[in-house]
């Protein structure tokens, strides 16, 4: 009978072995992706925060030429 239960372990062996494999690979691709996510949010911020001053300092030159070109309304 021990080499019934020999063969046995023997052969869920691999299998354990392939579900660990898989659970590893799973968290590690879970763990990638996580991280892209947390980086592509922070770039995104970034990206962001970047077109608000862009769209800040184009008011801003805006402004400035609106009062170059018609200086009756800079002085009201």
């Amino acid at each position: 009978m021990s080499s019934k239960n020999d063969s046995n372990t023997n052969s869920n062996a691999p299998a354990n072995s392939s579900d660990d494999a898989r659970a590893e690979l799973t968290a590690q691709v879970e763990d990638l992706l996580n991280t892209l996510s947390n980086k592509f949010a922070g770039v995104s911020s970034e990206i962001f925060a970047k077109m608000d001053e862009m769209s800040r300092r184009l008011d801003n030159l805006e402004a400035q030429l609106v009062s170059v070109k018609d200086p009756k309304t800079s002085s009201n």
